[in-house]
């Protein structure tokens, strides 16, 4: 199903779990640390500016941001790990994530981003592991590509296979928001959840 990605609009956004309404649609939702570029990846797939607010300060998107096209909706979690947080704005995060990820909605599908230029973050490998133990898919694009030489670019993906568990079974995207690299790739994922529901 060939999606109109510039129809996507923001639908609502929710800072508690408890707030958000009932699932009526698939959702697939993106992942990742503070900073690793959730809002740039999300304004990148849907060819808008600013779709998603991005911000230059770490841990801003500090509520669940729904987006929706079509039959699908997009959901932006907040990034985690973001040190500089107070303790129970730190709590309030990993329970509209734990609350989310753990609920019966409809996720299809995570997006988890990490950024391919660092090892990931404990935080990172716990949300994997998560992730894993409770057999949800997901994806995991590697954000920033852009910003690393081809050898660089080995070293890393040859790092991750140590760093990260089950890598060599996991489905990697390498994306970048300036080249556009993986863009093609991760539509083609959307498209097909969205066929599914045909």
């Amino acid at each position: 199903m060939k999606l109109n990605y510039n129809k996507a609009e923001f639908s609502a956004a929710y800072g508690k779990f408890s707030q958000i309404p009932e699932s009526e649609r698939m959702e697939i939702a993106f992942a990742g640390h503070s900073n690793v570029g959730k809002s740039t990846l999300i304004n990148k797939l849907f060819n808008r500016k600013n779709l998603a607010r991005v911000s230059s300060v770490p841990g801003k998107t500090a509520t669940i941001n729904f987006y929706g096209l079509e039959n699908i909706y997009f959901v932006d979690l907040p990034g985690y790990g973001y040190a500089k947080v107070a303790k129970s704005e730190k709590e309030r995060w990993s329970g509209l994530i734990d609350g989310y990820l753990s609920s019966d909605r409809d996720i299809r599908l995570v997006f988890m981003l990490v950024d391919m230029r660092h090892a990931p973050t404990k935080d990172d490998i716990m949300m994997i592991d998560y992730l894993i133990d409770t057999e949800m898919p997901f994806v995991l694009v590697l954000t920033k590509a852009d910003k690393l030489n081809k050898t660089e670019r080995v070293k890393r993906m040859e790092a991750f296979k140590s760093e990260i568990p089950c890598f060599e079974d996991i489905h990697i995207i390498p994306f970048s928001s300036q080249t556009g690299e993986g863009v093609d790739e991760l539509k083609a994922i959307v498209e097909d959840i969205a066929d599914d529901n045909e």
